[in-house]
């Protein structure tokens, strides 16, 4: 095999691995949101056969469909290229590694602290800005369970319309299939550990 040859397979190789790497967290992201193959594919415009090649590892998304697919997934496009790690660790995630979903428009960060490879729970550490909220209108999931501590300021919990107000070191828990809402409480920014089974991110 010439020196020209050589490079080229090792060149598709490389862009396999890397197709087989974002196939398999679009996947991941699409199960974790519970959305089939057809609901995603409506959601972002794109084909049902070419979502398939692409969570396969057969085709690379261009840059449009791609932000199609992570903006239908709820998520942005740079969790897909996140450093692998150690294998070795795969069951750790360093201060470095941990993605970052920034809702501005909410005033709120979250940092997932839990690997993508363990979908049953996921814990997040929660940045508050005063005056952030998830807003007016409650929300809930279809299964699992909430809990959590506050590590500074107050968090304002609204749980099945009962309004609570938690300072640091307070603690919570409930089913997830209660109606929720919270909010920073204050002047302060409130930052809260908050742990949820199944995985939502």
């Amino acid at each position: 095999m010439s020196r020209s040859e050589k490079n080229t397979a090792q060149g598709q190789k490389t862009n396999d691995t890397e197709g087989d790497t974002i196939g398999a967290r679009l996947r991941q992201r699409r199960k974790v949101r519970g959305l089939s193959l057809q609901v995603l594919a409506d959601r972002a415009q794109v084909s049902i056969g070419l979502l398939s090649q692409i969570e396969r590892g057969l085709t690379m998304p261009s840059v449009n469909s791609l932000s199609a697919i992570c903006a239908a997934l709820e998520m942005p496009v740079s969790w897909l290229f996140d450093p692998g790690g150690n294998p070795q660790e795969q069951y750790i995630v360093r201060p470095h590694q941990r993605r970052v979903l920034d809702l501005g428009a909410k005033g709120m960060r979250k940092e997932l602290m839990t690997p993508d490879n363990i979908a049953d729970i996921q814990m997040m550490r929660l940045i508050i800005q005063p005056g952030g909220s998830t807003g007016d209108i409650p929300y809930r999931h279809e299964t699992g369970a909430k809990c959590g501590t506050v590590l500074q300021g107050c968090l304002g919990l609204e749980i099945d319309g009962r309004t609570i107000l938690l300072k640091p070191d307070d603690s919570f828990a409930f089913p997830a299939t209660a109606l929720i809402r919270f909010w920073c409480e204050g002047a302060e920014t409130t930052e809260a550990l908050w742990i949820v089974t199944p995985a939502v991110y």
